[in-house]
Formats: C-alpha cells, sequence, structure tokens
C-alpha cells in the first residue's frame, strides 16, 4: 500500500512541474509576443495609494498600453491615452519601493485627464521606469499632435 502512495504522489509532482514549466512558457510567450511590435519598456504602475505592480508599457500611436507581467492576456490591462496624460513630477523611490521594484528605477507622476475611462479627472498614477525608458516616455508625449 505504501509504494502505491509513493507513486501516486511522485505522478502528482510530475504534473504539478508540467503545469508549472507549461505556465511559464505561456508568460515568456506572451512577453515575446508584445515585445515584438517594439516601443515596449518595463514598467511599474500604481494608481492611487496602491500598491506597485509589475508590467509592460507598450507606446501606441495614440495611447500607451501596460499590461501586467503576469497575464496571460494579449489586452492591455489599462490604456492611457496621450493626449489625456501629463506627466507631472518625478522622484526616486524610497527604500521599500525600490525593494519591489528593483535597483534604478525612476518613480514618475501622471495626471489622468478627462478621456480616461475608470478614473476621475486630476487624479493620478505612478509609473517607475529605467532612465533610459523615462526618456522615451518624454519624447513620446512630447511628440503628440
Amino acid at each position: 500500500m505504501g509504494g502505491g502512495l509513493a507513486y501516486d504522489a511522485a505522478w502528482l509532482l510530475a504534473a504539478f512541474l508540467v503545469v508549472l514549466v507549461l505556465a511559464a512558457a505561456a508568460i515568456a510567450a506572451r512577453r515575446f509576443a508584445l515585445e515584438r511590435g517594439g516601443g515596449t519598456v518595463e514598467a511599474g504602475l500604481r494608481k492611487g495609494s496602491g500598491r506597485w505592480r509589475l508590467g509592460l508599457a507598450s507606446y501606441q500611436r495614440e495611447e500607451l498600453h501596460w499590461f501586467g507581467v503576469f497575464g496571460i492576456s494579449m489586452r492591455p490591462d489599462e490604456i492611457f491615452p496621450r493626449r489625456d496624460l501629463t506627466l507631472v513630477s518625478r522622484r526616486l523611490p524610497s527604500q521599500a519601493e525600490t525593494a519591489s521594484l528593483g535597483p534604478g528605477m525612476i518613480v514618475v507622476e501622471c495626471q489622468l485627464g478627462e478621456g480616461i475611462p475608470d478614473s476621475t479627472p486630476g487624479s493620478t498614477v505612478e509609473l517607475a521606469l529605467a532612465e533610459s525608458a523615462l526618456t522615451g516616455l518624454l519624447s513620446w508625449l512630447e511628440a503628440a499632435p
């Protein structure tokens, strides 16, 4: 009886490992597909006084799309129209923020305009970007027609 239990446990462990590997492969394939279009950078996102969420920001023609890092959907979690996104300030992250975001990030506070769904005009969102990605964001914002 003990041999059957060990055999079942081994199969359960093998099935768990297969599911884990498939999930990691799906996340990696999604990230590869998102980065194929270009204009994609790693970016943390925090709305209001909530917690930081890690993800990818993708510069589109007139919108900034933000995708959570562990999602499986190819649809963005957040969409920020360029004309409704205004840079307010930038700062270095606190020690606690650096622990969750990683080193070398800069926190940018942006004010949201009227055209962003599920937000009140004048509310803010914070993005955490690397220095080079911040330069790209500033260029993208300034290039608005």
